[in-house]
């Protein structure tokens, strides 16, 4: 598909978006980010100010970089709301909730052969997790009797978020 807003992709450095989430304690995400989904930070991006807080780090999650910096003096924190392609949800709710994470959605079957679960972390970061699940039927709406468990636990979670 043509656009005449974004670069081609053979011509961005990396992806055409990138999350930057502002936290407190940025090391410790990057750390959390590194260990749940076995991603590396680009030392060479991590930019520390005099005082210690990280004014700028990327940690590389498939093809795309996570930057996170420390909150500063009168900045919002800016949690993110994150998607991620993983090879298990359960595998990663289980290492994430191993290290303070809450469980928001289980692994609970989702449209076009995928498995959903989310997670928020310690920071407040929202995640959506998705897995493939070939030869999973779609679930059956909730206003046709299915469950609602996927709209209910996000929209309980965003509701607890300030």
């Amino acid at each position: 598909m043509d656009n005449d807003i974004l670069l081609p992709p053979d011509q961005v450095p990396g992806a055409s978006l990138n999350p930057f989430v502002i936290v407190d304690d940025a090391a410790g995400l990057i750390t959390f980010v590194a260990e749940v989904f076995a991603a590396t930070e680009t030392a060479a991006a991590r930019t520390p100010m005099p005082d210690g807080k990280l004014i700028h780090s990327e940690i590389r999650l498939g093809t795309v970089d996570l930057m996170v910096a420390d909150r500063l003096d009168g900045w919002p924190r800016r949690p993110g709301l994150l998607q991620v392609w993983v090879r298990d949800v359960a595998t990663v709710l289980e290492r994430a909730t191993a290290r303070g994470a809450t469980t928001i959605t289980e692994p609970t079957p989702f449209y076009g052969e995928t498995t959903l679960g989310r997670l928020l972390d310690p920071w407040g970061n929202l995640w959506w997790l998705y897995a493939p699940a070939p030869g999973q039927p779609d679930p059956l709406p909730s206003w046709e009797g299915g469950s609602d468990v996927i709209f209910a636990t996000v929209e309980a979670a965003l509701r607890t978020l300030v």
